[in-house]
């Protein structure tokens, strides 16, 4: 401490009670406010001198010297110097501030200004407590977030940022975010920080959230995140953003596996309509035919190569004449084997346009040719693990043929427009009324896609020799025509039976369902009229003595001409409508074409206007 110089004069500012001193260039003090002199416990009216470290604990003296003693020469000022205070109570905090002042005729002096005291340090207390606990908080929140300044410079991020993207927080600090791992779109392309959202804040001041982009992390990986970028307003003025983002991964998988779940279950009913047309198809034809009957040597032989066939995988060619029931030996054959339980899938390839063979047998993708509106299950693909049964294989287009090999051969195929190879597992029956041998001579059929099918064939017997499964079967049509047409049930005679045994059936079981129905239509009370629709016995054929009626049983004129009317329109059923030539309803009623058409005049039978067409 100095003693007080003769020179010293009355401050101005000595009684305030802010901490103010007057130093000198020697940085000796020569006026202390009567705050600070309360501070450092000496007299009020004590006007002695003091120097610098009377005032400071000089932890670096020289520092602060240097920093004090520049004012004097570049006449400049500091502000918010920390510094530790002397005083009666110890040493404390404060802050400290520095400028230049100068009385008239006098040299320039350094005026101090010091802050300190209790309040202070509840106050930076405070400041560092709640720093403390908004950084907990901030650190504690799931999602990641950022701070930014109003050049999109990070000046926070917290430790789920870290948890999400893999970049530790000093990496970020002081960078563009956008430029650390959101520089690319998620395919790759680049993403310009003009166009990023983010940073679309601190221009227009408005707040953006995007779900549906990625920002890469630190491994290289991409991760799938949505964000929201909020901008900062100070004094109405953009002075930063803060973005908050969460990892979506988990969101997106469930959404592509409810997508996957949307396309298989599309699949499966599409797969499922089909099926049910299918099985409508299946119920009407067991309908038709119902299920093999008869006891016939012919028969048994055939039965023994089903049972034979049935339980392996060899593919099957069944052979006969139109009607014999193929179709129901393939159902047979599936239904034994340990594919009943899959599907049993027909395709009639006599029945589909050339141009739709391919889409209709292997399927098609959405736009593979116009009108192909969306994908298309092909019918080998519904027959996966099940039977395929491919009628009237003949009829498929040789062009077409080689595809169908590779796909028996391989077990494999590709839908039309589409580059993507299905596996199928499924056993193929085929059938045919042709000579495919002879086909295959005259090239119209494949030599290697006839051997590929006819691994096992089967002949199925026409139903002229099956002379001893006539009866059952003809009784078991009738029965099932009578319950449907709601009659009384009928039993054929025994001189019906012989008549029908007699009948060469050029139509097969298909002729005889047809027969035995027309027969029920035209029946009256319990005797099947089956002298009206089978065709005169001209080949040796005795007829049926109908002057043989029992006594209760006659018809009224007009019910005979009702009757003979109603046979001729179920002839021209039969016939299409085709009056003339081979199988033409006047060759199956047994009369010129002329006389059959005076009748249709005579009755006013016209297939426009006829009521039981």
């Amino acid at each position: 401490m100095i003693k007080p110089s003769c020179k010293q004069h009355k401050w101005e500012f000595q009684d305030v009670p802010a901490m103010l001193a007057v130093l000198d260039e020697q940085l000796i003090c020569r006026h202390a406010s009567l705050g600070w002199r309360n501070h450092l416990g000496l007299p009020k009216n004590d006007g002695a001198e003091l120097l610098l470290e009377d005032l400071l604990l000089l932890d670096d003296e020289v520092e602060l010297t240097n920093l004090l003693t520049d004012i004097f020469t570049h006449k400049n000022s500091v502000h918010d110097i920390s510094v530790s205070l002397l005083g009666k109570l110890g040493v404390a905090q404060g802050l400290l501030a520095a400028c230049l002042i100068q009385q008239s005729n006098e040299p320039p002096h350094l005026l101090l200004n010091a802050t300190c005291g209790e309040q202070l340090d509840k106050t930076l207390a405070e400041l560092r407590r709640i720093q403390s606990e908004h950084g907990s908080i901030l650190s504690a929140v799931g999602e990641g977030i950022y701070g930014l300044d109003k050049n999109g410079m990070t000046i926070f991020a917290n430790a789920a940022s870290t948890e999400i993207v893999g970049w530790k927080i000093e990496d970020i600090l002081g960078k563009p975010a956008h430029d650390v791992h959101h520089h690319t779109h998620a395919d790759g392309t680049p993403y310009p920080r003009d166009d990023c959202p983010v940073y679309a804040a601190l221009k227009d001041g408005k707040i953006h959230h995007v779900d549906d982009e990625v920002f890469w992390h630190s491994n290289g990986s991409a991760v799938p995140v949505e964000y929201t970028s909020t901008p900062i307003l100070q004094d109405g003025e953009l002075n930063g953003a803060v973005v908050v983002f969460h990892d979506i991964s988990e969101r997106k998988e469930i959404e592509r596996q409810r997508e996957a779940a949307y396309q298989e279950i599309n699949a499966l009913k599409e797969k499922l309509e089909l099926e049910r047309d299918y099985l409508r198809d299946e119920i009407n034809v067991t309908s038709d035919f119902g299920e093999i009957i008869g006891d016939s040597s012919a028969l048994q032989h055939t039965m023994a190569q089903i049972e034979a066939v049935a339980s392996t995988q060899a593919n099957v060619l069944i052979l006969g004449e139109s009607g014999v029931g193929k179709e129901m030996i393939a159902r047979a054959i599936h239904a034994k084997s340990e594919r009943s339980e899959k599907p049993l899938v027909k395709v009639n390839c006599a029945s589909i346009p050339k141009e739709l063979f391919e889409s209709e047998f292997f399927g098609h993708i959405k736009g593979a040719f116009t009108g192909a509106h969306r994908d298309r299950t092909g019918r080998l693909q519904l027959a996966a693990g099940g039977t395929i049964f491919l009628d009237e294989i003949g009829e498929i287009p040789l062009s077409l043929q080689s595809k169908l090999l590779r796909a028996l051969q391989e077990h494999e195929f590709e839908r039309v427009g589409d580059d993507k190879t299905i596996k199928v597992d499924v056993r193929i029956v085929a059938a045919t009324n042709t000579d495919l041998e002879a086909e295959v001579k005259a090239g119209r059929f494949r030599e290697d896609l006839f051997y590929r099918l006819s691994v096992f064939p089967i002949k199925v017997p026409p139903l002229r020799e099956r002379i001893k499964d006539i009866a059952p079967l003809a009784q078991h049509f009738l029965n099932r025509s009578c319950a449907e047409l709601g009659r009384d049930q009928i039993k054929l005679s025994k001189q019906q039976v012989t008549r029908l045994q007699q009948h060469k059936w050029p139509g097969n079981i298909r002729e005889l369902k047809n027969i035995i129905e027309r027969a029920v239509i035209l029946s009256k009370g319990n005797r099947a009229r089956l002298d009206l629709v089978l065709p005169d016995q001209s080949q040796g054929e005795e007829p049926e003595d109908n002057n043989q009626i029992p006594d209760s049983t006659f018809v009224t004129d007009a019910e005979f001409r009702q009757l003979e009317k109603t046979n001729i329109i179920a002839a021209l059923k039969y016939a299409n409508w085709q009056v003339w030539g081979e199988n033409g309803a006047a060759e199956l009623l047994g009369i010129k074409p002329s006389t059959l058409t005076y009748r249709m005049k005579n009755f006013g039978i016209n297939k426009t206007k006829t009521p039981y067409e």
